[in-house]
């Protein structure tokens, strides 16, 4: 099947273009990627599905220049366009300070004023020193090759840390789980995971079956009971910048050394300091739509979050190199960029009407039904913040 077609098949073609009108083709091979990944996993999934997933879920459609999720908009520069998230509480405040002005509750017509006075790496720069997820369209270049996987190797019945939140992370940790991997999510007092608070049935998608501890970093006890998690741990689930969890008193290094296999998922690289989600990064990197007068479409909904999370489980389940410990550096803008490398060359085909949705034209009367989004259902329940924070802590020996 062509990248094309897959795209048209996976549901994020229904996903990408303006509201008002036709699905569009994303640029690259960002769903056979998709599939390419899913087939190096111990259990059974539709890789391309994936991507689109959480929009069946949510009721997420197309919305052109704002994301589908709403929080991230293609905006004019002074010699280009960038895309902007806002989608952390403290979002608007940053975006007030990168501005030099107080944007209220809507920072939307402050920051479309200042950007088309600035250039895109003004906004870049500012962006990494606030800690802001944004950057100018098309711009991120590929840092290195994302890590090949190695011969794949049973997970059922290890031990799964998982420290991240959202959805790369967690997408990678719960298709380890669907495997037979016993994963325990990790969340602090002062930072639960943000989704939950939104859509509770896909975040049961991603976490049912796992137990949840609520460990406490400030404390002597929460640190002891996070380092002796890792050491229990045969792969660690992260994604946040190393110097976090160096906080915290976890040491990648150390671990690997011990034989964990850590999965590292971040922005833009371990060395480099810089925010991101799955909208801004995928449209940092060039995953966007070209309208003919050259603006820029969304392609999808968080795109760069699924393909990530594909990658980073794809890599987890594979046999570490030499039987010891191994770092996986698992970047989103790497994984973005490696799907637009050899992109499907010349125009792609055009959405047309057919039987009450829409359809690729492929020539020579050949129709390919653009698929909406599909929920993928888990049995199951996620648990509640903290659940089992007792029962794990007797297990590693630290008896409340």
């Amino acid at each position: 099947m062509s990248g094309q077609v897959e795209w048209a098949a996976s549901g994020v073609a229904a996903l990408t273009g303006r509201p008002d009108g036709p699905p569009l083709i994303p640029p690259g091979r960002g769903a056979l990627a998709a599939r390419e990944l899913a087939e190096r996993l111990p259990v059974p999934v539709d890789g391309p599905r994936v991507l689109a997933e959480r929009a069946a879920f949510t009721g997420h459609r197309r919305g052109g220049t704002v994301s589908a999720g709403g929080s991230c908009r293609l905006l004019r520069t002074a010699d280009g366009w960038a895309a902007v998230s806002c989608a952390r509480p403290d979002d608007p405040a940053l975006l007030g300070a990168m501005i030099g002005a107080d944007t209220g509750s809507d920072p939307w017509p402050g920051v479309a004023a200042w950007l088309r006075a600035h250039s895109g790496d003004e906004l870049a720069e500012r962006a990494e020193l606030l800690g802001i997820a944004a950057g100018p369209v098309g711009r991120t270049r590929r840092r290195a090759h994302v890590p090949a996987p190695l011969p794949p190797r049973p997970v059922e019945g290890l031990l799964v840390a998982d420290f991240s939140a959202l959805w790369a992370g967690p997408l990678c940790a719960h298709l380890l789980g669907l495997a037979g991997a016993r994963v325990v999510k990790v969340e602090t007092p002062s930072r639960p995971d943000g989704a939950r608070r939104g859509n509770p049935d896909f975040y049961r998608l991603l976490h049912a079956g796992h137990r949840s501890v609520v460990l406490d970093p400030g404390t002597a006890a929460g640190r002891d009971a996070m380092a002796a998690l890792v050491d229990a741990a045969d792969i660690v689930v992260e994604a946040s910048r190393p110097r976090a969890l160096a906080r915290f008193g976890l040491d990648a290094d150390a671990a690997v050394a011990a034989g964990t296999t850590w999965v590292s998922i971040t922005a833009y690289g371990r060395d480099a300091d810089r925010v991101g989600f799955g909208d801004d990064v995928a449209a940092a990197c060039g995953l966007v739509r070209r309208e003919p007068d050259g603006t820029p479409l969304f392609c999808g909904d968080a795109i760069a979050d699924p393909l990530t999370g594909l990658t980073a489980a794809a890599l987890a389940a594979t046999a570490p190199p030499g039987g010891g410990g191994v770092l996986w550096d698992v970047a989103m803008s790497d994984v973005v960029a490696g799907t637009l490398a050899g992109a499907d060359a010349g125009p792609p085909p055009a959405a047309v009407r057919h039987g009450g949705g829409w359809a690729l034209d492929t020539g020579a009367g050949g129709l390919v039904p653009v698929a909406e989004p599909v929920r993928r259902e888990v049995p199951g329940t996620a648990p509640e913040s903290g659940r089992d924070t007792a029962e794990v802590l007797r297990e590693l020996g630290l008896a409340r």
